[in-house]
């Protein structure tokens, strides 16, 4: 939805694609053309390549945008379009696949002086003694990954050598079964720390920038909730090393397209390469709010060939933007995923309030994909205003049928610490935000119910409602008012 709304202001006209479950979907409706996949599962329909580049062969696509997951930082995939004539929009596939293998970006990042966690690679044939006697050497605890793939998944943090068994197990398993190679290496384990990302741009005329950093330390499971910039942590000095160390890092590969080079920050003020995403990043508004810009846009005229448009000097950030995602999962049962027909859905509005939704009332939440709804974004002159202008939107965020995440998130602005912007990538487990009760609900709940209801004709009597006492009336918000004096 969020790129292809720029594509059509662009005027350039929009195709989608589509599973079974996802005939209805509002990304289907909003297209200029939708064609089918068949099926319903990820492996079956958004993740075949092939099937895609059929389709856009068949009916004359000349460009793919890859979104933020599935086949977005597939280095096959982007080949395959580059043979079959159609434009991929974002990096080379020789960029993506020497990005893609962690290990091979740490060695390359290192030789381009961009600081890198203390580690060791080894190699396949590596048993676990040799595993553990570099793990000593490094220091415990360690984190154990898997060389390919992201996403949260084939990393586990090993205290001692009997843990480290474990995980390497573990880990070898989950990165086989995910992304199809089990190869794993260890390194520093860095905690309290923060995730610092900083979003560049390259051209293919040897231009590079980067659009300053996002902050991304709060995460659950590796995977970030909120996203907001600046960092209340980084002083200029500290921006400026880092964002210099994110342009080398880009040009150290010859990256076009957008990307985000991703760092771990202690407390101490020391920086250290985590990876480089090669695509769009979920939190990108967060950037274009500060920055005045359309990332998206800017994608498909770099796509087309033409230079960035800006030197470093001219991008200037201003004010403070935050963003949160709202999910279907329900907090207080471990944050299991809800799925079912959305009955009501009603997103916040407002001065300086975005909402990028792939979701609407009717919408169905299937168990296929990921429960992520919308993401609601905010800008402030200062940080301070943007917490009172997201905390003013959550309040207002109304989504019936499915349980999701928007009063933990209600929680999570609330707290002292994240008010005073004192988190890290741990902060989540230890303010335990898993147990959130329910909270009062708010009025334009009641209301949406009582339109689902087509607002009774049954005459109600309830007691006062903010102040005023309400009568009997046949009017449609009569029932909201009813059921809130009740």
């Amino acid at each position: 939805m969020r790129i292809a709304s720029t594509l059509q202001q662009m005027g350039i006209t929009t195709a989608t694609v589509y599973s079974d479950v996802d005939r209805n979907a509002l990304h289907v409706e909003c297209a200029d053309e939708a064609y089918p996949l068949g099926g319903n599962k990820a492996a079956e329909t958004y993740l075949r390549g092939e099937k895609i580049i059929d389709l856009a062969r068949q009916h004359s696509i000349d460009a793919i945008h890859p979104g933020y997951g599935f086949l977005s930082e597939n280095a096959e995939f982007a080949k395959a379009c580059a043979d079959a004539g159609i434009t991929f929009i974002g990096p080379t596939p020789e960029v993506i696949l020497s990005l893609g293998d962690k290990v091979n970006a740490k060695q390359l990042m290192a030789k381009a002086g961009v600081p890198v966690v203390p580690g060791w690679s080894g190699s396949a044939q590596d048993g676990p003694d040799r595993i553990s006697k570099e793990a000593k050497k490094i220091g415990y605890p360690v984190l154990v990954k898997a060389a390919a793939g992201g996403g949260g998944k084939g990393m586990r943090v090993a205290a001692n050598e009997k843990e480290l068994s474990v995980a390497l197990e573990a880990c070898r398993r989950e990165a086989a079964a995910s992304f199809g190679d089990s190869r794993v290496f260890v390194e520093k384990y860095i905690a309290p720390a923060r995730h610092v990302e900083f979003q560049v741009f390259g051209d293919a005329h040897g231009n590079v920038v980067h659009m300053f950093e996002r902050e991304c330390s709060i995460q659950r499971r590796h995977q970030k909730i909120v996203e907001e910039t600046p960092s209340p942590a980084l002083t200029p000095q500290l921006r400026q090393k880092m964002g210099d160390a994110a342009v080398r890092a880009a040009k150290a590969v010859g990256y076009t397209n957008a990307g985000t080079v991703e760092f771990l920050v202690n407390e101490s003020g020391d920086f250290y390469f985590l990876e480089v995403n090669t695509r769009l990043q979920v939190e990108h508004p967060v950037t274009e709010l500060t920055l005045g810009l359309d990332l998206v846009a800017l994608q498909v005229r770099i796509a087309a060939g033409e230079p960035l448009p800006f030197s470093q000097d001219e991008l200037i950030p201003s004010g403070h933007s935050i963003e949160c995602r709202i999910y279907a999962e329900d907090a207080a049962r471990g944050f299991l995923p809800s799925t079912g027909r959305i009955r009501e859905y009603i997103s916040p509005s407002g001065p300086y309030i975005r909402v990028d939704s792939g979701v609407a009332a009717s919408s169905e939440v299937t168990v296929h994909y990921d429960p992520m709804l919308a993401k609601l974004i905010v800008w402030g002159r200062s940080r301070g205003e943007a917490l009172q202008r997201m905390n003013w939107a959550l309040r207002r965020f109304v989504v019936l049928g499915v349980t999701t995440n928007i009063e933990f998130l209600q929680a999570v602005m609330a707290h002292p610490e994240f008010v005073a912007g004192n988190t890290h990538t741990h902060f989540l487990e230890q303010n335990r935000f898993d147990s959130v009760p329910a909270g009062p609900i708010p009025l334009e709940v009641y209301m949406a119910a009582a339109v689902a209801s087509e607002g009774s004709s049954a005459e109600y009597r309830a007691g006062p409602v903010d102040g005023r006492t309400t009568s009997v009336s046949n009017d449609p918000w009569y029932g909201a008012r009813a059921w809130r004096g009740v």
